[in-house]
């Protein structure tokens, strides 16, 4: 008879092997788990060409996860959504683009391209057919909205759901600092233009970023020192004052994008910046008449409520994106 001390000794030592061996299997399953989830939300500078113009954009996340596209606002580019992108890629897939004359993308002239919000739109379009995105949440956020509703109205089908920091689509929205734009609305002239160009100094862009925000040294000087450098290029001046004096025609689109809103009521998350002076808080209030259903919530802070508040808003973010995604 064999002897039953042994076997059991035997029996203890396999299985302490087995152990052991499932331990260092599910250690290295893990790191690389970890290493390829990392590789997979680590953020990526491309260029894609789209209709002869070079188009920057950032990108992170895996493609397999629920997409959001950010579009940026004046006289930003995608690096106002740094943010986002660091903290939002291990559970969405995120791009956002620069359009042409802003941010990393080319700077044709107006020769070569037409500085409308349609035109910037139909290359926006074009990006996203190039890149076989066709189901995404938009991010708006100051140009971002004409831009975005362009889209959403183009093609309905598309778009799952809207986030939205202060992005405007009602005439109550507009704030007391659309004054001089709106002067060049009625009289394009000489003097009515250069009453304008303050907005591009250093100075009116810091105050763009700073005014309405309750801590000064929360605001990152990279974000205006970058716009500033980009403004301070040849024909900048004149391009930007296109875009100024073109915005009228978002305006007369407000009632088109308004009816959008009633007709196919897109899950719409409001994350807003109270004190902006171009988009003051009636402009997310008016949301309420056409959308039934929204996740409203406001900030005491400027017109790019991200650099103050954005661990707040990208929570927010987190959390309305994931009950889409249900």
């Amino acid at each position: 008879m064999k002897n039953p001390v042994l076997i059991l000794s035997f029996v203890l030592l396999f299985i302490s092997c087995k152990d052991e061996v499932t331990s260092e299997i599910d250690r290295v399953s893990k790191t690389t788990t970890s290493k390829v989830t990392s590789e997979e939300s680590a953020l990526k500078y491309k260029i894609l060409e789209v209709n002869g113009i070079n188009i920057a954009y950032r990108e992170a996340g895996n493609v397999n996860n629920p997409t959001i596209v950010l579009l940026h606002g004046f006289p930003a580019s995608s690096f106002q959504y740094r943010k986002v992108l660091a903290q939002l890629s291990d559970e969405f897939h995120l791009i956002a683009p620069d359009y042409p004359g802003f941010g990393n993308s080319d700077f044709p002239d107006v020769e070569t391209f037409t500085y409308t919000f349609d035109n910037i739109a139909i290359t926006m379009e074009s990006f996203l057919e190039q890149k076989n995105i066709n189901s995404y949440a938009i991010m708006i956020q100051d140009y971002g909205a004409p831009i975005g509703f362009r889209l959403a109205t183009e093609h309905p089908e598309h778009i799952t759901a809207i986030i939205n920091q202060n992005g405007n689509a009602y005439e109550e929205g507009l704030g007391e600092a659309w004054a001089g734009i709106k002067a060049l609305w009625k009289h394009r002239t000489k003097e009515t233009e250069e009453a304008l160009l303050s907005a591009f100094s250093l100075e009116g862009l810091k105050w763009q970023y700073t005014h309405g925000v309750r801590d000064i040294e929360t605001v990152d000087p990279d974000s205006y020192n970058l716009d500033f450098l980009r403004l301070s290029r040849p024909n900048a001046h004149a391009v930007n004052l296109n875009l100024f004096y073109d915005y009228q025609n978002n305006v007369k689109l407000y009632p088109k994008w308004q009816q959008y809103l009633r007709d196919y009521q897109p899950p719409l998350l409001i994350v807003w910046g109270k004190n902006d002076a171009f988009f003051p808080e009636s402009g997310a209030e008016a949301f309420k008449k056409d959308v039934k259903d929204i996740d409203y919530n406001i900030y005491d802070t400027g017109h790019f409520a991200l650099e103050e508040d954005g661990d707040a808003i990208i929570e927010n973010i987190r959390i309305f994106m994931r009950n889409q995604n249900k």
